[in-house]
């Protein structure tokens, strides 16, 4: 028994919805089936929506459901997280594919899946090496700035099928110069059908609002084209529908281009990463659990290769399909399960109704999902409660509007790794006394704590390394010397657990180089907390601790009573000293 319990143990780590649904209750169904009913109703037009702003048949956004959502069944720790194709993930795919594909609809499905399988590859590395934490590396600041510039670059790219012409410039920018002479070009067809598709979900969310809206209005529109032949007016659809069970092969492609795919599946990992622990958390706090970072990574990139060997392109968490799950009472990974089946069968044998879908319906419905992505008032409210966060934000928004989504999300990442590094390498500091109960507190402007007489305490926010120590070195000799002048110091104590964290010869050498400056001033140098550690490091460094050197005490109200102990001892021996001298010269004038 303890072998099979061991043996379950380790399956249920490896593949955690395997726990939920051995641990299924039968009162969850009811609401699990609502649930998969509704998200597959929203998840189905928007699957076909993603497939064309990828440039790939209607199917692969299908296929792109299927796979990853039961893969994600079985190996995700959320249970309310639904993964798909998704606005940012899609746009990051055309905007790298298009131009290394030059037309060739072959290569450019083959270069889809390849970057797809990379994603996923990366994300595997990611989990084997436990990089979870990079879900906090993309602060929400950047993430806010990169989403709404991704949702205003897919409305402006889908003007061209709502209106009905074609754009001849890569860039919004030039897209948006050229306005006047594209609206001029607009055909009136395409535009009533689009903005038909717009009544007819407005209509239908007003009149249910639990109602998958954008398939009733899609809908509409296909029935329309259909039963009055509306392509003999010019009006776009998606065409044939390459149905049936996927073909599972691997991409043939050319070796030199995918070396260009490496670094943006990178990139489309990280953000697709960040993005889906952004929803994953939110729901998981709300319903009551917790989730397993590094495990999320895992399933991501599982996902992503299911989805390129079924034909698919990359996924991500649906935060839109997440919300229809939670608000419909969706209660464990079943959902993900049921609503995947429903999408498999309408890819396998109901495709054929999908070739008369307009063009402009999908533009529209494109354009409304990307309209809940912007967020500029969340970015404008950042100016007054976070000045810096509020730059990088705008920043990260003008850089994919002006210069393209690949690079924009490049600068996302490096503006996350410049902010982290900031932190790091210029962090708070806190020079530290005791208030009037005798707890050692920071000092600051309330008076609440006073500096200790001759003692100078010091506290470096951030783990100590070779590229801070410099900073560290100049924030304590200048904190301590304005105190110096104040009040003569004869000891400083450096707080030693939030700044040293790890083994780092630059800063032990640092270390020796302020000591030897304090002793020089009659200065004794303190290091409290981390005791044990400290002195396994010191002899790894060659260093001297004690008397003779930098002393370690266990924490810092230790090193402040034993500090006060030593000058009470001190102060004792003068006068005892003082006082056997005194009577040694009376017995001198004595004998005189």
């Amino acid at each position: 028994m303890g072998g099979v319990a061991v043996f379950l143990s380790r399956l249920y780590s490896f593949m955690p919805g395997l726990e939920t649904f051995s641990r299924y209750e039968r009162s969850w169904l009811k609401d699990d089936i609502t649930a998969a009913l509704s998200v597959a109703a929203v998840a189905l037009p928007v699957a076909i929506a993603y497939a064309q702003l990828t440039g790939v048949n209607a199917a692969v956004g299908l296929y792109s459901c299927v796979l990853p959502m039961l893969v994600y069944a079985l190996f995700g720790t959320s249970r309310q997280l639904i993964v798909g194709p998704d606005a940012a993930t899609c746009a990051v795919i055309a905007a790298v594919v298009t131009p290394l594909a030059a037309g060739d609809s072959l290569m450019h499905w083959q270069l889809v899946m390849t970057m797809t399988v990379m994603t996923g590859f990366w994300c595997l590395i990611a989990s084997r090496f436990k990089l979870g934490v990079l879900a906090d590396f993309l602060s929400k600041p950047i993430l806010m700035g990169l989403l709404n510039g991704v949702a205003v670059t897919i409305i402006v790219g889908q003007f061209s099928k709502i209106f009905g012409f074609t754009f001849d410039e890569k860039y919004l920018l030039e897209r948006l110069g050229g306005a006047p002479s594209y609206l001029s070009q607009t055909h009136i067809p395409t535009l009533l059908m689009a903005v038909l598709t717009v009544m007819v979900y407005f209509v239908m969310k007003r009149l249910k609002p639990t109602w998958p809206a954008s398939m009733f209005a899609i809908a509409v529109g296909a029935l329309l084209v259909w039963g009055f032949k509306l392509t003999e007016y010019d009006i776009a659809v998606i065409g044939s529908v390459a149905g049936g069970l996927p073909s599972f092969q691997a991409p043939v492609f050319n070796i030199g281009i995918a070396r260009e795919l490496v670094m943006p599946a990178l990139n489309l990992a990280m953000v697709s990463f960040v993005s889906m622990m952004l929803t994953a958390r939110s729901f998981a706090a709300k319903n009551g659990y917790d989730i397993d970072a590094d495990k999320e990574f895992k399933a991501l990139g599982l996902a992503n290769i299911a989805s390129a060997l079924s034909q698919g392109f990359a996924v991500s968490g649906a935060d839109s399909r997440t919300a229809v799950n939670d608000s419909n009472g969706g209660k464990t990974q079943l959902v993900s399960v049921i609503a995947a089946v429903l999408i498999a069968i309408v890819a396998v044998f109901l495709t054929a109704p999908l070739e008369y879908i307009p063009s402009a319906a999908l533009g529209v419905v494109l354009v409304i999902a990307s309209i809940h992505l912007i967020d500029f008032k969340a970015i404008w409210v950042l100016r007054l409660r976070d000045r810096q966060a509020f730059y990088l934000a705008l920043t990260t928004l003008f850089a994919v509007l002006f210069i393209g989504v690949i690079p924009g999300i490049t600068l996302a990442v490096l503006l996350g790794l410049f902010q982290f590094l900031r932190t790091v390498m210029r962090p708070t500091d806190q020079v530290l006394g005791l208030d009037v109960k005798g707890i050692i507190r920071s000092i600051d402007g309330s008076d609440k704590a006073v500096a200790v007489p001759g003692v100078f305490i010091y506290r470096f926010n951030s783990p100590l390394t070779y590229f801070n120590s410099t900073y560290f070195k100049r924030r304590l000799l200048e904190r301590f010397a304005r105190q110096n002048q104040l009040d003569p110091v004869d000891c400083v104590i450096i707080d030693a657990v939030p700044c040293f964290t790890h083994l780092d010869l630059s800063v032990m050498a640092m270390l020796t180089d302020i000591e030897a400056l304090l002793r020089k001033r009659g200065v004794s140098l303190v290091l409290a907390g981390r005791k044990r550690q400290l002195i396994s490091w010191f002899e790894q460094a060659d260093m001297v601790s004690g008397d003779d050197g930098i002393t370690i005490r266990s924490d810092l109200y230790l090193a402040l009573k034993l500090h006060q102990s030593h000058l009470a001892a001190t102060a004792e021996s003068t006068e005892s000293n003082d006082s056997a001298d005194d009577k040694q010269s009376i017995l001198i004038h004595s004998q005189i």
